[in-house]
């Protein structure tokens, strides 16, 4: 059986993080990273969605990835999400990632052009072939993607003995149950929705991967340390006041990833610059939602912590 304990907890999903030029800042890259330290979290997921990673260029992510592992010091487990439309960049961030020394790589399927399942197979195991002493977590999210994570493609990925598990953010509970049935105790399965955070820890996600843990860390630490001690009433109340945040967080005009990076000014001093248009910037009226927002967290970790 494989070590899998590095991977089982909360994994906040990493910012991207500009300068005021709405460039890659290495100094707000490192002070996210040491924040997530003195959180307590498990670990951080670099260059997925959180991180806008489709918006950023191999060079840009390469920059984020060094200084997230210069700042962590070991003391995060490092989950790099890899892919890009095209198997060679792909494949230089993977080989890029891997010198680094992270724990493991991710990726997407190849995305825009619908491609037959053998093709998306070689995508993924040519991106891992460039790591080949690393760990590969399949990453999906047919919402976005466009493309979902079949059994049978489950069972041909789990051929790679790289391959140690999914980041599951479909919607439905129920496909983290059958990833997990099918694929049995050697491999770990990711909650990715954090609306379900508690729903999906408790049909078998041994760990957690969200785009915003990171604005709230100590509600989700919380909330797992209930589920796992079997305080089913007390991890649901949390839920719910996370799950009334993140609907506050998404009503503004502006990206919900500009809210929090402005919540983590407010809450904790950070500076983490803005969204990489075309996402949409904040507008002058958002400033009340993400106040109010960044309000609800405070009120929330004095009621829960």
């Amino acid at each position: 059986m494989r070590n899998l304990d590095k991977y089982k907890g909360v994994i906040p999903a990493f910012y991207a993080c500009y300068d005021k030029d709405g460039n890659i800042s290495p100094e707000a890259v490192q002070a996210l990273t040491k924040y997530f330290v003195e959180k307590g979290v498990k670990g951080v997921y670099v260059n997925g969605s959180s991180g806008e990673c489709i918006y950023q260029s191999v060079e840009d992510r390469k920059i984020v990835l060094e200084n997230v592992m210069k700042a962590a010091e070991g003391k995060l487990t490092v989950i790099a999400h890899v892919a890009c439309n095209n198997t060679k960049d792909s494949q230089e961030l993977a080989k890029h990632a891997e010198s680094l020394g992270v724990d493991a790589i991710a990726a997407i399927p190849p995305i825009y052009f619908h491609l037959p399942e053998y093709a998306i197979a070689k995508y993924w195991n040519d991106i891992s072939a460039a790591a080949p002493n690393t760990d590969f977590v399949i990453y999906n999210i047919p919402q976005l993607a466009g493309v979902a994570l079949t059994q049978s493609l489950f069972a041909e990925m789990r051929k790679n003995p790289n391959v140690i598990g999914v980041k599951n953010s479909s919607m439905p509970v129920q496909d983290i149950q059958m990833f997990k049935q099918a694929a049995g105790p050697d491999y770990i399965i990711f909650n990715g929705p954090d609306e379900q955070f508690m729903s999906g820890r408790v049909i078998g996600a041994e760990g957690a991967i969200g785009g915003t843990y990171g604005v709230m860390p100590e509600l989700y630490l919380k909330l797992d340390d209930y589920v796992k001690s079997g305080e089913m009433e007390k991890a649901r109340e949390i839920q719910y006041a996370c799950d009334e945040i993140i609907y506050k967080m998404c009503s503004a005009h502006g990206n919900m990833y500009a809210v929090i990076k402005a919540i983590l000014k407010i809450n904790e001093g950070l500076e983490l610059g803005g969204v990489r248009e075309p996402l949409p910037a904040l507008i002058d009226a958002d400033m009340d939602i993400v106040k109010e927002a960044a309000q609800m967290i405070c009120d929330a970790k004095k009621k829960y912590l």
